[in-house]
């Protein structure tokens, strides 16, 4: 699944063209790479962003193959820092 989808399926951000807009500014990381909003994720994948005030790290736990209910998006990744 691409990058910008994942972010938004998850709800990490909620809007895709705000993931590519994030990811075209060079504030998203995979795996300690920047990354940009076309790049394959998969499990085990460390997704980092950074905000003007504060980042955000997030371990990839599981890459549905749809959309997912919002119950269920919580349990696609684990909030590192």
């Amino acid at each position: 699944m691409r990058l910008d989808k994942y972010l938004k399926v998850s709800r990490i951000i909620k809007r895709r063209t705000v993931a590519n807009e994030v990811s075209d500014m060079g504030r998203i990381y995979v795996n300690g790479n920047q990354a940009k909003a076309a790049k394959q994720i998969k499990e085990g994948d460390i997704i980092s962003i950074e905000y003007a005030n504060r980042s955000v790290k997030a371990k990839v736990l599981r890459v549905p193959q749809n959309n997912v209910s919002i119950q269920e998006a919580s349990t696609l990744y684990e909030i590192i820092e």
